[in-house]
């Protein structure tokens, strides 16, 4: 579904140039919840702007369902923003419009696709129901939880039956319960709607409700944390966590292991019996 390849996105603050993404490689499967973690900065949020075509990609491939968003002109590129992929805001303020209801809002983005008022309305009725809030149709955002309102703008980013639905900080503002009740609606909803959710978090235990972990640092893909067994939501599941190791041969040695054994500039590799060992330089 995603497929990046030396991917570089390059803003220019005034005089000064900041690269956030410094040649990231990502693969994304269709149907997988995936999560994308890492230190503020790393590049996280920009990659699922460049994703989700707010941004165009300075150099590099990146891919949708095998289209190349680089390529697209721009009346292509808005209407894959408006109905190929779908957002979800931490804030609800930028999800919903505050003086429409439920119904009305996840009705919005079919009114912009000239979607017919009658498919509108049997559209968001349905996806409202789907996310728990067939009961709470005609509430505004102000007589909703916050989880509720996250119920609904997920219905408005699956209004125009997107492929992608990208995800920033969605639980961000949530108490730790009502958080693994929306983790556990995106999985839902995947299997409901054939989707792909790609899932920006600080939350630890992230890794517990997705299919993968992607780790971001310095603009690149560092580490990838992979369940080992089927899954359980439990605190007892096992994962491995593995150094991405990109098309150029670059992999990032963890921050913790860099210190403990030294490593600098300068590093030996060498054949070993069991693969190839990386020894600081003395």
């Amino acid at each position: 579904m995603i497929h990046c390849e030396g991917l570089v996105k390059i803003y220019r603050i005034g005089s000064r140039e900041v690269v956030a993404l410094q040649g990231l490689e990502l693969q994304v499967a269709a149907g997988e919840v995936l999560a994308l973690v890492g230190p503020s900065g790393a590049g996280k949020s920009t990659l699922l702007n460049v994703l989700g075509g707010l941004d165009r990609p300075s150099a590099g491939l990146v891919q949708i369902g095998g289209r190349n968003l680089a390529e697209m002109s721009e009346a292509v590129l808005d209407r894959y923003r408006r109905e190929g992929v779908g957002f979800v805001w931490q804030q609800s303020g930028r999800n919903l419009i505050g003086y429409l209801t439920a119904l009305e809002n996840v009705m919005v983005p079919m009114q912009l696709a000239r979607v017919p008022r009658r498919a509108r309305r049997e559209r968001a009725t349905e996806l409202l129901a789907a996310v728990g809030l067939g009961e709470r149709m005609a509430h505004v955002p102000a007589q909703l939880s916050g989880g509720e309102q996250q119920r609904v703008a997920i219905a408005v980013a699956l209004a125009n039956r997107p492929a992608l639905l990208l995800a920033d900080e969605p639980t961000g503002e949530l108490d730790s319960a009502t958080a693994r009740e929306i983790y556990a609606l995106f999985r839902a909803l995947v299997q409901r709607y054939e989707i792909t959710v790609v899932i920006v978090s600080h939350d630890p235990h992230i890794a517990l409700y997705v299919d993968r972990v992607v780790s971001i640092r310095d603009g690149k893909t560092s580490t990838e944390t992979i369940r080992v067994g089927p899954r359980t939501v439990s605190t007892e599941e096992v994962y491995s966590e593995y150094v991405v190791v990109d098309s150029a041969g670059r992999l990032q040695i963890p921050e913790d292991l860099k210190g403990e054994y030294h490593v600098g500039g300068r590093v030996f590799l060498e054949r070993h019996p069991d693969g190839i060992l990386i020894r600081p330089e003395k």
